[in-house]
């Protein structure tokens, strides 16, 4: 699976198994449990693309521990890779870990845990993170706190100390992840420096929410020193999101907004235009509606549009620039909660340009046809 399909599914399964519906428990005895989660997804890509044409089939497997350790506190933890199925047998790169990190729950308290977790950015961006597959497109992994990434030491309070029902908060402190002072041992666009957020979320009632998050980080020394990319005009990262959403009555209802500065990674560093847009807005919406026999038709809309990115390694000036922008428009058929269908039919809405063929941002249509077991 190129890298590429790696950020177009970064987070579905990831919501899939940790919905307590889809694990399988394997042990409960003495204030010990260990359940296990999983899925296998047979998945095409019907494109003129043909970086990305073909089989996007592949697997994810996790499990999630829990010990119980006094009558308030408790351990657990919990880890999730992904196996690629579209590789030949001697591929080296066909398995990598999404998630790992452990931690302890002190009851109303809440919970404090360490590890690669998803950024608090992510606490908003998950209300519009619902299609099949083309979902959640304007956040990337490994880019400060908007989504997986390493390093995460995060506390999250459920009801506001058992005060509020429905109000919700996190508190998260990234550590630096940089090169070491060796370029190339980790890519530059997937660095980052000691960073911090906050989220919020509260349960309105009638069926809506309201969230929102925060976060502000260093870049590494590398980020600010490359003169052969795009990487912005500040020494810091920050952004800045709100989401909505409406979920009663088989009608699901959902808008993100952010803001961001020095923080939306486009390009690859091996060569073109590549780096951080100096400013970015993102926008993401996505409607759906749960038929009782199973079928959910979903209309979303994704959007990345970059400001003022100025000159590039590639001997050219850009000013604005959309790196995200299609409709997507499909359908879910589950047969019941461990096995479903879909077509995701992802309508690029970006015209092929000169930053767009420098940048290797994909122009065409896909169609995207998966069978998903899950358990």
């Amino acid at each position: 699976m190129s890298k590429h399909i790696k950020k177009l599914s970064l987070v579905v399964a990831g919501l899939i198994m940790a919905n307590a519906s889809h694990a399988a428990e394997v042990y409960n005895k003495d204030g010990n449990k260990l359940d296990i989660n999983g899925m296998v997804v047979g998945e095409n890509y019907i494109t003129n693309d043909q970086s990305q044409n073909g089989d996007q089939s592949y697997m994810r497997f996790g499990f999630r521990g829990e010990t119980q350790i006094t009558d308030q506190l408790t351990g657990y933890g919990f880890w999730q890779a992904q196996w690629n199925l579209n590789q030949a047998e001697n591929e080296s790169d066909s398995m990598y870990t999404r998630k790992g990190f452990a931690g302890v729950k002190y009851g109303d308290y809440g919970s404090f845990d360490y590890g690669r977790n998803s950024g608090v950015m992510y606490d908003a961006l998950s209300y519009t993170d619902m299609q099949p597959e083309f979902d959640g497109m304007t956040y990337n992994s490994d880019t400060f706190l908007f989504n997986r990434g390493n390093g995460m030491a995060t506390y999250r309070n459920t009801n506001f100390f058992g005060l509020v029902d429905g109000l919700k908060f996190a508190l998260q402190y990234q550590g630096k992840n940089d090169g070491g002072g060796e370029p190339g041992v980790r890519d530059v666009l997937r660095q980052n420096g000691d960073g911090y957020g906050m989220s919020a979320s509260y349960d309105i009632g009638a069926g809506f929410s309201l969230a929102g998050a925060f976060m502000s980080a260093d870049r590494t020394n590398e980020q600010n020193s490359v003169t052969s990319g795009i990487m912005g005009h500040g020494t810091r990262a920050e952004a800045y999101t709100t989401a909505l959403k409406y979920d009663a009555n088989n009608i699901y209802l959902a808008f993100m907004y952010t803001k961001a500065y020095n923080a939306s990674r486009f390009g690859s560093s091996s060569g073109g235009a590549y780096g951080y847009a100096n400013q970015s807005d993102l926008f993401e919406a996505y409607a759906g509606y749960t038929f009782d026999f199973g079928l959910v038709p979903f209309v979303g809309y994704n959007q990345t549009r970059a400001k003022d990115l100025g000159a590039s390694g590639d001997g050219n000036t850009y000013g604005s620039q959309d790196l995200v922008k299609f409709i997507d428009i499909g359908a879910t058929y589950n047969f019941n909660k461990n096995m479903n269908a879909y077509v995701d039919y992802k309508i690029n809405l970006i015209d092929s340009s000169e930053f767009t063929e420098s940048a290797g941002i994909s122009t065409d249509d896909v169609v995207a046809v998966g069978l998903v077991y899950q358990f």
